[in-house]
């Protein structure tokens, strides 16, 4: 284990303070810690790429959700995608590539069960993180089932330039969806979108009301509305919706900051007349349909029907910068942080 042998620490970020509002660099430490031997059932892993996701913002409050709250003073963590540089586990051996739950840190002692393999020639190991990881499968799972999603409905996704967002349009539009339409941020996001993503209209919800932009992009309502952002997106939404229609409640990035409880959408009362539905997703509920999603998505990858962006970030010490600048919309796809050796 010529490479371990070099290295007996290894860098990791800390929460060293719980945000109020927007977090800001004072809130994260980049410390040194050692780097243990794995123990049995265990596998040693030098991480190349770790995720950045909006749903860590929540994780930083000390409040009860449905996953815990990261504790002050010790290592963050989240998807991270490595090589096996140590090994004391049946079926994974030095050099392999895997994917686990123990980012924000250079090097992870990972439990050989919370560790998948992966094919680094299926696909760039940043895909993990993004198109082929968790993204993706929120993506099919919150559009398909969820949603209920079915052939000749029009679609409507907010945070659409997103590594989500960017997925459920495409995915719409290759099971046959009647319109699709996305929210974004910038012009050139918007361009993106009906450019390079299929979409059949994008508007920037920075120009405008999004009830009135949405109206105009989807002028006979809607089915499905994948909600990323909350706030008014999903009022508009609401009011949007045709009869029967559906609700993926997958995020609501334009709250997570929020130092004050925000107001509820206002014509939430339409739900009953036109029985809406409106479910909330997480995507471990779904773990099922990986198979499914893996053929479906991965098959339309390599025939090159599905595209993906990502913003790549370098080095370890700008994690918290990729992190902050993802919370404010600074990433087209999805938001990963490369480490260098």
């Amino acid at each position: 284990m010529a490479e371990q042998a070099l290295r007996t620490t290894g860098r990791a970020w800390h929460l060293v303070a719980r945000p109020r509002g927007w977090p800001t660099p004072e809130d994260f430490a980049l410390r040194e810690t050692p780097v243990p031997q794995p123990g049995p059932g265990q596998i040693l892993v030098r991480n190349e790429y770790l995720s950045v996701d909006p749903y860590m913002r929540g994780r930083m409050n000390d409040v009860p959700s449905y996953v815990p709250p990261f504790r002050l003073g010790e290592p963050m963590d989240g998807g991270a995608v490595g090589r096996v540089v140590a090994s004391e586990a049946a079926g994974f051996m030095t050099g392999d590539t895997v994917l686990h739950g123990l980012g924000w840190r250079e090097y992870a002692v990972v439990d050989a069960d919370h560790a998948v393999t992966v094919d680094p020639e299926a696909a760039p190991l940043s895909a993990f993180l993004g198109v082929l990881g968790m993204p993706g499968l929120t993506a099919y799972a919150g559009l398909l089932e969820v949603g209920s999603f079915k052939e000749g409905e029009a679609v409507f996704v907010s945070g659409a330039a997103g590594a989500v967002g960017s997925l459920v349009g495409q995915i719409a539009r290759l099971r046959g969806a009647s319109r699709v339409v996305g929210s974004a941020g910038s012009p050139e996001k918007v361009a993106r979108l009906v450019d390079e993503y299929g979409f059949d209209a994008a508007f920037n919800y920075k120009d405008g009301p999004v009830a009135g932009q949405l109206a105009k992009a989807a002028p006979e309502g809607i089915d499905v509305y994948f909600d990323n952002v909350g706030g008014e997106h999903l009022e508009a939404a609401i009011g949007a919706l045709r009869v029967h229609g559906r609700v993926t409640l997958c995020g609501a990035i334009a709250q997570y900051n929020d130092t004050e409880a925000a107001a509820g959408p206002r014509n939430l009362a339409l739900a009953i007349g036109r029985r809406l539905r409106l479910q909330g997703m997480l995507v471990r509920d779904h773990a099922a349909l990986q198979p499914q999603f893996t053929a479906e998505v991965g098959g339309w990858l390599r025939e090159g029907r599905i595209r993906y962006d990502e913003t790549v970030v370098d080095g370890i010490e700008n994690a918290v910068d990729a992190f902050l600048g993802m919370l404010r919309g600074a990433n087209t796809g999805k938001m990963v942080v490369r480490l260098t050796p």
